[in-house]
């Protein structure tokens, strides 16, 4: 264990005045560990410490970061305990926390690479889950991480909070309960591919464990683009590069396109073809193409788009637009398909940490929608039409094709995810 010092000013965590008042003692909450305290995890840390849990560690390989979040965590909790508190502890290697006897659920927002190994790892801990999208940097580490989680019965979130946003909400139940008609396209408005990396080195000042970052990816020098030092203040690109990421198609694609899955009552399944732009220069217009003709267009159209024989309905943060208008005005009878319903994405971890029940983005929805981001970057990069099993997660009559699949892993992060 590596306990971490006071920094000097930071940006504050905000939470709600009415948390002061939270009856329920600390030995009653959900304890919970942070791996990954980046700008994502600080942003994660304020939703669970407003909630009813007892943040115990945090765990980075960036000794400022990590001491930060030690921070912020001490100091919320000093506010109710006077003389001060310091019941938060710091580490550097995230096998640490897991050793824990006393942590219940861990946070993981660490980039892409990391998270098959540190959701595995934490299941295999007994630990429940909130790991942040995309879920993977694979489609063979995703289903390694949903198998993980079944065979330990834990509960995992994916960070896929759409999903519990009252637009995104109403528009998947209205097009599921046929509203705008047969669904003939969904054009999915995200960033496009990643890219390998190519960045010069740089001198790296002390306090970062560089090739504890790198982890299972390939051995590089250090750039900060990769990594900046300090507390950060924007999200890090390490994503435009696929050691790391699958750049916007899967950033952002693993919001958008796991709402056109949620759309097409495809959380269990996918594509079954998936076609490439003729264009071989072009970055948009990859066709997923479903058993029931349905194309998912990776394409303009301000959110999430969805085509039906009777309408419209375009779909996206704070953003809800039904065409030809009132064909939502009638509600969803109790005969009529209903969705799952959450109003808060965290607290839906919790309560289901709770009652043991999957939450609204259960490891297998995770697992799916990034696979089809996953789909679509294999697209894009090797340029061909491929044909695919949804059931078997290969590639169908194409062997070539199923050796993109997976990725090597750098000792000593190779051992299998089993």
């Amino acid at each position: 264990m590596k306990a971490a010092g006071a920094l000097g000013a930071m940006a504050p965590v905000l939470i709600p005045s009415h948390v002061w008042a939270k009856k329920t003692p600390p030995s009653d909450r959900l304890t919970m560990g942070f791996i990954g305290v980046g700008k994502q995890n600080r942003y994660l840390l304020g939703k669970f410490l407003a909630r009813e849990t007892q943040v115990v560690a945090v765990c980075d390989v960036d000794t400022t970061r990590r001491d930060s979040a030690k921070k912020i965590v001490e100091d919320f909790y000093a506010q109710k305990a006077p003389g001060g508190y310091k019941g938060c502890d710091a580490y550097e290697d995230f096998r640490e926390l897991l050793a824990r006897k006393d942590i219940d659920g861990v946070c993981i927002a660490s980039p892409d690479h990391w998270h098959a190994i540190h959701v595995v790892m934490a299941a295999k801990a007994k630990k429940d889950i909130y790991c942040e999208k995309p879920l993977s940097l694979t489609i063979p580490e995703a289903r390694a991480m949903v198998k993980a989680v079944r065979k330990h019965d834990r509960v995992l979130q994916t960070g896929s909070m759409q999903r519990s946003s009252p637009e995104f909400y109403k528009a998947c139940m209205l097009v599921r309960n046929g509203r705008i008609g047969k669904i003939q396209q969904v054009i999915v408005d995200v960033g496009t591919s990643s890219q390998w990396c190519d960045l010069p080195e740089e001198t790296m000042e002390p306090g970062l464990d560089w090739n504890f970052w790198l982890g299972p990816a390939p051995s590089r020098p250090y750039n900060s683009i990769l990594s900046p030092r300090g507390i950060p203040k924007g999200f890090p690109d390490w994503r435009k590069y696929r050691e790391y990421s699958g750049g916007g198609m899967t950033d952002w694609g693993a919001h958008h396109f796991d709402i056109a899955q949620w759309g097409l009552g495809m959380d269990d399944s996918g594509p079954i073809q998936i076609v490439p732009p003729e264009d071989p220069k072009a970055w948009t217009g990859v066709r997923f193409i479903y058993a029931s003709g349905t194309q998912v267009i990776h394409g303009k159209s301000g959110g999430v788009l969805f085509v039906g024989t009777e309408g419209q309905i375009l779909v996206n943060r704070g953003k809800f637009k039904i065409t030809p208008e009132g064909l939502d005005k009638e509600p969803i009878p109790e005969s009529g398909v209903q969705l799952y319903k959450s109003t808060d994405h965290y607290q839906d971890f919790l309560d289901c940490v709770k009652t043991r029940k999957r939450p609204i983005a259960d490891v297998e929805i995770g697992c799916r929608s990034v696979s089809v981001c996953h789909l679509g970057n294999i697209a894009y990069w090797y340029r061909r039409t491929l044909n695919w099993d949804p059931a078997k997660e290969r590639f169908i009559g194409d062997a070539e094709a199923n050796t993109w699949l997976p990725r090597a892993h750098r000792a000593p992060w190779n051992k299998d995810l089993s």
